[in-house]
Parts: C-alpha cells; structure tokens; sequence
C-alpha cells in the first residue's frame, strides 16, 4: 500500500509555510530575522527580551494553526492528528517561536486561543516555554522559576514538580523536530553544493557526501515514524516517534554545523539557532527518558 499526502493535506502544509513565509525581513530566513528583535540577554544582536510577534500569532490563528483538531460546530476544521503534524512541522521547519504546542492543545478550552488572540503557556515536564509573554497559563506552572536558555528564542521557566507528558504534545514535538531536521539537511546540501575548497564543492568530497546521506536518512526514517504514529495515535508509536524525531534534529543540526564550520555559529547563519531549539525540545516532556521507559514497559509487556 502506498501512503501519499491528500491534495488538502499539501494545501495545508503550502499554506501554513506560505503565513510563515511572509513573517521574515526582505533576504533573510524567519529565524535569523527575528533574532534582533526577539533576543535577551544572549550574545549576539541585542533586545530587551524575547517578545512574541503578535501579527504571525494571529495569522497562524486566521489560518486555522491552532483549532485545526477542533470541530466545525465549535469554530475549527475538523480535521485531525495527521493535519496538526504536518502544520507543525512546517512550523518547526521554520523555527516559528512561542508556545505553539500549548497554545494548541487549549484551543478548545481558552478562549481567543483558537484565534491566535490568546497565547497560552503551560508546563511540559520540568519546562514552561513564554511564560512572560503568555496571556494564559495552565495549571501545573506554579513556582516557576526563570531558567537560562541554550536557545534566544525560547524563554524557559523550571516548574518544582514535572508535569505528566501528554502524547498530543509529545507527537506534536515530534513534528517539529522533524521540520527542523528536514531544515537542517536542506541547509547543509545547498552549503555542500555552493561552497568550495581546493577548486570544487565540498560536496564532492567523501566525508560531507557522508554527513549529507545520513542526516537525509534519520529525517527521512524519523518523517515513516511521525506520519505513521499521527494515523494511530498510539502511545509507543509516539514514543517511538519521538527518540527518532529528536534523533534526527538533533544530530542533523550537528552534522549541519560541521557542514558549515565556522560560518555556521554566526548570527548570519540559521544552523546554530536550529542546534539549540533541537536540544530544547529535547528536554520536553522529561526528555527521551519517558519514552524510551514506555518503549521498554510495552516490549515486555
């Protein structure tokens, strides 16, 4: 049997990249645009403090981003799982920054969530991301306390007590790091392609063919295991999912990094920003921990 995206599942995911599309300054990617604008306390381009953009917020609401799972009658799409996980890989392909899983899964109970007007912040795990820029904040996130973080993008607060994950949010995570991991291996293949030493592409030298092959292979294995775990919903799938989801960002942005050498630390450059949302996502939901011990719990089982 072959499994191919419906003609209104490609139509969502171009229309959810083309929102994000608008977002950026004229020649610059979203995520190195809104650097400047968004960054605290970090090294590199200054700012106050990480806020928001409102307008993208609302745009993602307009379009559906965030009530795609709720019913017509109730104000949203009706669709499901398969739909919100292409969504949020697009998102997370291009780093789109805020409480994205939260503010989803309250669509149905928060209002102006489902619009885009109200962004939401709940704990996930040990994190809480955007609890400053929040407007509502779910139980569980008492007694956070500020916690530096790896990624300028993404303010974190450390709850006393980790939060049960949700496999919604675990699936949805997986979704967005498999965005990133595409990201990551399109980024390194257009470098290898365009970048030359010793008078031809560094593409054409064995060691970065073998970077490029493998980072293509964890996302590509990690895109069969998130598509496969959204159609049924099942706990280990997910688990699953997820180790292989945060496989390929993670290592696909090392490997991205090594690709581009020193050029890629730069704020010029996107592939370190892409490095540190991969590890914070990571950390979600107690990190891998949790689902390698359901993994582990359903093989003996």
């Amino acid at each position: 049997m072959r499994f191919q995206l419906t003609a209104e599942q490609r139509a969502l995911r171009d229309a959810v990249r083309a929102v994000i599309g608008r977002r950026p300054s004229a020649g610059s990617s979203w995520p190195v645009a809104q650097v400047p604008a968004a960054l605290s306390g970090a090294p590199g381009p200054g700012g106050s403090r990480p806020r928001l953009d409102r307008g993208m917020w609302r745009a993602l609401g307009e379009l559906g981003f965030f009530s795609l799972r709720l019913s017509e009658p109730d104000g949203g799409a009706g669709l499901g799982l398969p739909e919100a996980v292409l969504a949020f890989e697009e998102a997370g392909r291009a780093l789109v920054p805020g409480p994205l899983v939260a503010t989803h899964l309250a669509a149905g109970e928060v209002a102006g969530a489902a619009t885009g007007e109200t962004v939401v912040a709940a704990a996930d795990g040990r994190l809480v991301e955007w609890l400053a820029e929040a407007d509502v904040v779910r139980p569980g996130a008492e007694g956070a306390v500020p916690l530096r973080s790896v990624d300028p993008l993404t303010p974190l607060h450390r709850v006393p007590a980790p939060a049960p994950p949700d496999p919604v949010a675990v699936l949805l995570t997986a979704a967005e790091q498999l965005g990133t991991a595409t990201r990551a291996c399109e980024l390194a293949v257009q470098h290898a392609r365009t970048r030359e030493q010793f008078g031809q592409p560094i593409g054409a030298f064995q060691a970065v063919k073998h970077l490029c092959a493998q980072m293509l292979v964890r996302a590509e294995v990690a895109r069969a295991a998130v598509y496969a775990a959204a159609v049924t919903a099942d706990r280990a799938d997910i688990a699953a999912a997820r180790l292989l989801a945060d496989e390929a960002a993670v290592r696909g942005a090392r490997d991205c990094l090594q690709v581009h050498g020193g050029m890629g630390f730069t704020w010029e450059c996107e592939v370190h920003l892409l490095l540190k949302r991969a590890w914070v996502r990571s950390e979600r939901g107690g990190g891998g921990t949790e689902s390698e011990e359901l993994l582990a719990a359903d093989l003996v089982a």
